[in-house]
């Protein structure tokens, strides 16, 4: 804004507000009334308000997405922690009190020592602060090339508003609109000085091999990239069909990793807390997605028939699976701890649990089990599958339990599976060999 004391008087009366020198403009937080007084102040004077679900931290060549009301803690090979959020108070305080904490105000964010101990106060806090929190290491290996990001670009454009109103009109999930909207943002500034309806072929096809060769990102991320880029040019302009002579990845055929018994019943008991054991024995014993744990409701148990409804599962496709007898217990004490109202793990204000928060709370908990094996939620999905078909499941009830849309998806466990393997014998052990004196 242009410099005016009134105006000045103004923000500096807004709490917490503060002036950033570094990119001139004033940053207030968004509590509740601050933009309604904006508003009121500058009136007409306002020329926009864009609203931003996630922001962009791209500063000494690395880039960091987060949500607006969310919490990034960032481990470094170094075993540093990098704690990056949107002006909390009490968050900064609890910072401080850790031993070598430090504020990089160039980067804006937090360094302090790596320690589970600081992680779980961070992500406990979190919680109650009604933030999301989220965990990520600094993978091994050389890193590709970061996206532009609004910092690197005076222009930055944003995803057109005509394909942000198809996606909705034609009912994609909240998930889906994100990240088409993300992806295809990258690609219009990757040629940002051209028109949008003016980039040919051959330059999507140039970028798809930038996001291959200098980005290194995965074949999952590029199948992304071109489908959004797809519905953008042929389901936004004019709904015509054309083909694009793009070379999509081959899906890399790796096998699930899964929990053996000994493992699942370990995991099991590292559960201090009622609710994360709830939900660890719920994705084990139902098989159940991330995103279908955080959106069940309690009226989805079904005790008369001993069934779980899973609404709107993956595909938009409702179905049921089972309910585990030894699964009542744990949830009728894990329910009489919490008292949730609507959906079956709620955070603050009732609201759902956050998928981010699950993820680290698996995490943790296989850590603290001894488990050398990388753990997710989806672990246990993959357990739930592997473990049916050893215990006599037919891969038809498995499929529709998990809500697999080919039978070729479930067939996976059949190689993972250790039934028969002990009848096996390795060609090795059939020689006589020879033991030393």
């Amino acid at each position: 804004m242009p410099k005016n004391q009134e105006d000045i008087k103004f923000v500096n009366q807004l709490k917490y507000s503060r002036w950033n020198p570094e990119y001139r403009l004033w940053e207030v937080p968004d509590y509740p009334g601050n933009l309604d007084l904006i508003r009121d102040h500058f009136n007409d004077r306002i020329g926009q308000v864009i609203y931003h679900e996630s922001f962009d931290i791209s500063v000494s060549n690395e880039t960091y997405t987060i949500g607006r009301n969310e919490v990034l803690a960032f481990k470094t090979r170094t075993r540093r922690l990098r704690i990056i959020f949107g002006f909390d108070n009490e968050l900064r305080k609890l910072i401080k009190t850790f031993p070598y904490s430090s504020w990089d105000s160039k980067n804006k964010w937090w360094n302090l020592p790596y320690s589970e101990v600081y992680l779980n106060k961070i992500q406990e806090l979190s919680a109650d602060r009604g933030l999301g929190f989220r965990y990520e290491e600094e993978p091994d290996g050389e890193p590709g090339i970061k996206r532009v990001t609004p910092f690197d670009l005076a222009n930055y454009r944003v995803c057109p508003e005509a394909m942000v109103l198809k996606l909705k009109e034609l009912r994609y999930s909240t998930s889906t609109l994100k990240t088409y909207t993300s992806l295809f943002e990258e690609f219009i500034n990757y040629y940002h000085t051209y028109e949008i309806n003016a980039i040919s072929e051959q330059q999507i096809i140039a970028f798809l091999r930038f996001l291959v060769m200098d980005r290194k990102v995965s074949a999952s991320y590029q199948n992304q990239a071109i489908n959004a880029i797809k519905f953008y040019y042929e389901r936004v302009l004019g709904g015509q069909r054309k083909f694009y002579f793009i070379d999509r990845p081959k899906k890399e055929r790796t096998l699930p990793t899964v929990l053996n018994t000994e493992e699942t019943l370990a995991l099991f008991d590292a559960a201090i807390n009622i609710k994360h054991k709830c939900a660890i024995m719920l994705a084990y014993s139902a098989g159940l997605r991330l995103g279908e744990i955080t959106n069940l409701k309690i009226s989805d148990i079904d005790r008369e028939r001993m069934q779980i409804r899973v609404v709107s599962g993956k595909g938009k496709k409702d179905r049921v699976t089972k309910l585990a007898h030894n699964f009542l217990n744990t949830l009728d004490e894990y329910l009489e701890s919490y008292r949730p109202k609507e959906f079956l793990f709620e955070g603050e204000k009732g609201h759902q649990y956050s998928v981010s928060s699950l993820q680290t709370v698996i995490k943790e908990i296989s850590a603290r089990a001894g488990i050398k094996k990388r753990v997710t939620m989806h672990t246990l999905r993959h357990t739930f599958g592997t473990h049916s078909l050893e215990g006599g499941t037919d891969l038809r009830y498995i499929q529709n339990m998990m809500g697999h849309e080919s039978s070729k998806t479930t067939e996976i466990y059949t190689h993972v599976t250790t039934k028969g393997f002990d009848q096996i014998k390795s060609p090795l052990d059939l020689l006589n060999l020879k033991k030393k004196d």
